[in-house]
């Protein structure tokens, strides 16, 4: 049935849009049903940050999911797609943190647990808001499963995971160099390290001996760090130096005696061979000094000033004591040059600062035996995770061959805390779930875990993991595909897919369809400093979710950035208001039908069996596309059916019948209009789904919502091969007459003599059969249509496969035009004659290609043949006059 409610007659997004959300989950469409013996198909959501609005990536990525679990869902899958936001510890401590500063407070003037109260308070706030954009976005979501990354079900998890990998010995404790952010004084992973070329400098020092027979000379780029040097490193082959391998330096300011020692590390052919050694300070420094003990001196403080082991230089900032160490050696005489230097330098994802390698006693994960079982699994084609496009699988591959242990505790309180316990007297570790029995004697870690390390268990924490019983994790676990931006294939696909495998077996995934990034007009990234950023809320207020999220789901293919331009947003905001329209006639000419009463027996023009055999076409090519996440082919097949065959050529031919006084013939056409419409909505619902809701709910249906109609299926008694060529040829003729028209400037509007030559008597007998289309929409004085007529006289001239057309147009037309008109169309069929030519005497070509494709070429030959011989013979008649 359909609503009783007429369409308003202008095309408003707002007042489509609003209540239909609602509409939708109270009617409880978006819901799994594990009970309902369809075969599932799941997707969780890449969980947003609870730190702020969602952005136009957010609104891309999330997009491209809810078309996918639309489709499945009308495809007759029990689609589940899980919904969840992630705690984002450094990001949202961070935000909380300077939330407070306003308050001249601090989280240590609050305490842990009240400073949690706070951040729990933020994160209620605005997940509240990301619902609400999540709602203007029309986004498919069970919300009954709706989780977040500081569940108690995902915190069980987590400390499932930490044990059993602490158990195995691949989570170890270890005082190690880390990436240190100073100003959120916090360790960060390496892939949360951002590097910038930026202008430093190359100090170069003497060193003098202790035994006052010289000095050698050494080069550093952070001269503050010097005041933690507890050695100096030389190749043992460099015969420069070994004689000097075990004698001594004395550190200039500080005055300690250092050791000279011999290491395969150094390189003798870079700078002076001579490299001084901060164990504390550095990742390289530190290996060497684990080779010959040597002491590690961390002179810095974990906010980047220095500390009582830098001397009087204590309480500096670290940037500070640079320019004053630098002033200090120079007066010393111990600094002799400056070289200005580019370089590569380290700085902080979340806070901007420049990262400090330093010293820390942090936890980390073994990762060489995670990484190898993940790479193990991608040599399997079919338990393996199928990156689309293909080309980021390498991406992923590569970083994974070349692992580094991961740093995952952070010096955060909002996060997982570390399930570790030190025991108040003895210093002796226990992990465990749960604080051992006696806790009273024992004193938990008070840092957190990375978030990512949580976010890596996501697949299959949100599904009731670790209880591998449950029902849930059974039914939706591996899910199917996972939509995730290149961007962080490093921080999360790559974590996600080692742990899947470690703890459930399986890959996390089926299929990981990888998008770009979402740039201005220009092609540049979206910032804050440039000013260019677009609030998707803002976009949607102006065009609506629809125009919106069609643009962004076609806008790119797979892999590649998306550049955003309101002109675009607005050219499918016309899209959509031509649906409107055209819905709004079909509607307005079906007097009222109901669902019963579509009946697609009747006697069918040729208008009737194209439109139907173009809709099988489309149905077909949009479901490979879709399932091959072609999006962007999808959006242009949808655009040519809906535009061109369907509003310009369909319901402009429907109106003869539908304006007539055949009442069988209305009958089928008002049938085959709701028949189409119904179908077209229907596979364009995923990408626009409020238009499409709004417009099926007042064509005649038998379901309740759009939601959960049934995708359409290609239909062999619904197709017409031959019919649809015969239209084809129509149209030829139409858009022939009407090209012509517009070089004369002669309009449609006045009446001209048109003559068709047919090829062919059976070519005759489809134009007279359909001669009603060709007075409509040509506008003949007089048609004349016979097989091998000759021109009349001066007259235009057009070639389309199966026919010639004609138009005398005396007086009106150029003979010297209408002549050099023509060579170009000669020169244009002679060069496609040529290039299918050469691809046929292509033996290579004739042998591996399908039969089908040869044949086509052979096909296409013999047309372009043909009409570059008619184009030539008019052409001799012409010049002949």
């Amino acid at each position: 049935m359909t609503e009783n409610i007429s369409m308003p007659t202008k095309y408003d997004p707002q007042s489509i849009e609003a209540g239909r959300y609602e509409w939708w989950l109270q009617g409880k469409f978006f819901e799994a049903q594990p009970e309902s013996g369809k075969k599932p198909y799941s997707i969780v959501i890449p969980p947003p940050n609870v730190t702020g609005k969602l952005h136009l990536g957010h609104a891309w990525d999330t997009t491209l999911q809810d078309i996918l679990i639309r489709m499945k869902r009308m495809q007759g899958y029990d689609a589940l797609w899980l919904p969840g936001m992630d705690h984002a510890g450094i990001a949202t401590q961070a935000k909380v943190e300077a939330k407070l500063r306003e308050d001249n407070s601090t989280r240590y003037d609050l305490g842990r647990e009240k400073f949690l109260e706070k951040t729990w308070e933020w994160k209620e706030e605005y997940a509240g808001h990301i619902r609400d954009q999540w709602a203007k976005l029309g986004l498919g979501l069970d919300y009954t499963r709706e989780r977040f990354t500081l569940d108690k079900g995902l915190s069980d998890a987590v400390k499932t995971v930490f044990v059993q990998l602490y158990e195995k010995g691949l989570i170890y404790r270890g005082e190690r160099i880390i990436n240190w952010d100073p100003a959120a004084k916090t360790a960060l992973s390496d892939i949360e390290v951002i590097y910038q070329d930026v202008q430093g400098a190359f100090y170069h020092m003497k060193y003098p001996l202790a035994d006052g027979s010289g000095h050698v000379e050494v080069a550093t780029t952070r001269p503050e760090t010097m005041l933690g040097d507890s050695g100096v490193a030389v190749h043992p082959d460099d015969e420069r130096y070994q004689h000097l391998i075990g004698k001594t330096v004395i550190l200039p300011i500080v005055g300690r005696e250092i050791p000279i020692v011999a290491d395969d590390y150094v390189d003798k052919d870079f700078g002076t061979g001579v490299v001084k050694m901060t164990p504390a300070h550095d990742p390289n420094d530190f290996e060497v000094g684990n080779r010959h003990n040597l002491e590690r001196i961390l002179v810095m403080n974990e906010d980047g000033t220095m500390n009582e082991l830098a001397g009087k230089y204590q309480g500096m900032d670290r940037f500070e004591c640079r320019q004053q160490i630098v002033a200090d050696l120079q007066e010393a005489g111990v600094l002799f040059k400056i070289e200005e230097h580019m370089h590569s330098v380290g700085h902080s994802e979340r806070s901007g600062a420049v990262v400090e390698p330093y010293l820390s006693a942090q936890w980390f994960v073994k990762m060489q035996p995670l990484a190898d079982a993940s790479l193990e699994l991608q040599k399997d084609e079919t338990g393996k995770v199928h990156f689309v496009p293909a080309r980021f699988e390498n991406t992923y591959s590569r970083w994974m061959e070349n692992i580094r242990d991961w740093c995952i505790s952070r010096q955060l309180w909002w996060g997982h805390q570390i399930p570790a316990w030190y025991h108040n007297e003895t210093g002796e570790v226990y992990v465990g779930k749960e604080a051992p029995a006696d806790s009273e004697n024992w004193t938990q870690d008070e840092d957190v875990l990375d978030t990512w390390f949580s976010s890596a268990l996501w697949p299959f924490s949100t599904m009731g993991w670790p209880d591998e019983a449950n029902a849930e994790y059974k039914r939706y676990y591996p899910t199917n595909t996972l939509v995730t931006g290149y961007d962080i294939i490093f921080f999360w696909v790559s974590r996600m897919i080692f742990q899947g495998i470690e703890f459930t077996g399986q890959r996390p995934f089926k299929d990981v369809l990888i998008h770009g990034l979402v740039r201005d007009g220009e092609g540049r990234k979206m910032s804050k400093s440039l000013g260019n950023g677009v609030d998707p809320m803002d976009v949607i207020e102006q065009y609506g979710a629809d125009s919106l999220r069609y643009f962004l789901a076609t806008g790119s293919s797979p892999g590649q950035d998306l550049r955003y331009t309101t002109e675009k947003v607005e050219a499918v905001w016309n899209f959509a208001n031509k649906i409107w329209n055209a819905s709004r006639f079909a509607l307005m000419n079906m007097d009222g039908m109901t669902y019963d009463e579509i009946d697609l027996t009747g006697e069918k023009s040729v208008a009737d069996k194209w439109i139907l055999t173009r809709l099988n076409e489309t149905i077909e090519r949009v479901t490979s596309l879709a399932e091959r996440y072609e999006f962007g082919e999808v959006g242009r097949e949808l655009y040519n059916f809906i535009w061109d065959d369907f509003c310009s050529w369909y319901i402009e031919m429907a109106k003869l019948p539908l304006y007539g006084e055949n009442e069988a013939a209305k009958k089928t056409t008002r049938s085959i209009l709701a028949y189409v419409l119904d179908q077209t909505m229907r596979l364009l619902h995923p990408f626009m789904p409020f238009i499409t809701e709004e417009i099926w709910q007042h064509l005649p249906h038998n379901g309740d919502s759009i939601t959960v109609a049934a995708w359409p299926t290609v239909r062999a008694d619904l197709h017409f091969a031959e019919e649809a060529d015969n239209m084809k040829l129509l149209m030829d003729i139409i858009r022939s007459v009407r090209n012509i028209r517009a070089e004369v400037n002669t309009p449609m509007s006045k009446k001209v003599p048109l003559f068709i030559s047919a090829k062919d008597a059976a070519t005759v007998t489809v134009l007279e059969a359909n001669k009603a289309y060709l007075e409509k929409f040509c506008n003949p004085e007089t048609l004349t249509i016979g097989e091998g007529l000759e021109a009349p006289g001066q007259s235009m001239t057009a070639v389309v496969t199966g026919a010639q057309v004609f138009l005398p147009l005396v007086g009106l037309i150029n003979l010297e035009e209408e002549i050099a008109r023509l060579e170009k169309e000669l020169e244009k069929w002679a060069k496609e004659v040529k290039l299918v030519t050469g691809k046929l005497s292509n033996g290579k070509f004739v042998a591996k290609a399908p039969e089908a494709l040869v044949n086509a070429e052979r096909e296409k030959l013999a047309d372009y043949e043909s009409k570059h011989a008619i184009v030539l013979k008019r052409l001799e008649e012409l010049k002949s006059m």
